[in-house]
C-alpha cells in the first residue's frame, strides 16, 4: 500500500517495483544515490545556463582587427538557411530535456513520503548548488522558467 504521509523506515518502494530496499545497507546505498543524483542534477543545470550563455551571446570577439568566433562548434549552423538552428542550441536542448526528466524523476521519488529520500535529495540539491551554482565571481543569469523540475 501506498503511503500518503511521511514514514521513516528502511522499506521503501522507489520510482520501480522492482527497485525495493529490505535491509539498513540498500536503504543506505540507495539515499547515497538519491544524494549523487542530486548534485548531479546541479551540475546539469549549471552547463545548461553556461549553454545558454554561450549560445545566445555575441560569439565574435575582435583580434587584430578581424573577428574571431569564440565559439565554432556552438555557433555552426545545422540547417545553411536557418539562423535558429545551431549546435548550440540543439545541445542546449538536449540538455534541458534531460534535466527535466532528471527533475520529475526526483518529484516523484519524494512522492514515495519517505523522509530519507525527502532529505538525501534535498540536502544534495542543497549541496550541489553550493559546489557548482553559487561562485563569488559568476554573472547573475535570469532564467525563464522558475520551475524546480525545468
Amino acid at each position: 500500500m501506498m503511503h500518503m504521509t511521511f514514514y521513516l523506515s528502511r522499506n521503501v518502494t522507489l520510482l520501480f517495483s522492482s527497485c525495493q530496499t529490505d535491509s539498513w545497507i540498500s536503504y543506505a546505498l540507495t539515499l547515497l544515490a538519491c544524494f549523487i543524483f542530486s548534485i548531479f542534477y546541479q551540475y546539469m543545470e549549471d552547463r545548461c545556463l553556461c549553454f545558454k550563455l554561450l549560445s545566445t551571446s555575441a560569439a565574435s570577439n575582435t583580434t587584430n582587427g578581424t573577428a574571431v568566433d569564440a565559439t565554432p562548434l556552438l555557433n555552426k549552423k545545422i540547417f545553411a538557411g536557418s539562423s535558429r538552428w545551431n549546435v548550440g542550441r540543439v545541445a542546449g536542448a538536449v540538455q534541458f530535456g534531460i534535466n527535466s526528466a532528471i527533475g520529475y524523476f526526483f518529484m516523484l521519488a519524494i512522492m514515495s513520503f519517505n523522509g530519507g529520500v525527502f532529505v538525501a535529495i534535498v540536502v544534495g540539491l542543497a549541496v550541489g548548488y553550493l559546489l557548482f551554482r553559487s561562485g563569488d565571481d559568476e554573472q547573475v543569469v535570469v532564467v525563464e522558467n522558475p520551475c524546480a523540475c525545468a
